[in-house]
């Protein structure tokens, strides 16, 4: 489930980038555009409020970042459940 999620914000990103340059079916670029611009905010504010939980990640904490900002609670919250145990 976690990973058909990621890949649905994958997917909405990709769109709305290809939506920049090319026409998109039904003119969905704007909305594409705004959808992404959201959910990078969304997630943007994730990371800050949520960061003893990001920097908990094995790698470096770029990467913990990079991976917040793209996936939200689909990033950090496995790892939040990794310090409850």
């Amino acid at each position: 489930m976690n990973a058909l999620l990621k890949i649905g914000c994958l997917a909405i990103y990709l769109l709305a980038l290809v939506g920049l340059f090319l026409p998109l079916p039904f003119g969905a670029e704007t909305a594409l555009c705004y959808v992404a611009a959201m959910l990078l905010a969304a997630h943007l504010l994730e990371a800050l409020v949520m960061f003893r939980h990001v920097r908990r990640y094995p790698g470096p904490l770029a990467t913990s970042l990079l991976l917040t900002l793209l996936f939200g609670f689909l990033h950090w919250w496995p790892l939040r459940q990794q310090e409850s145990r």
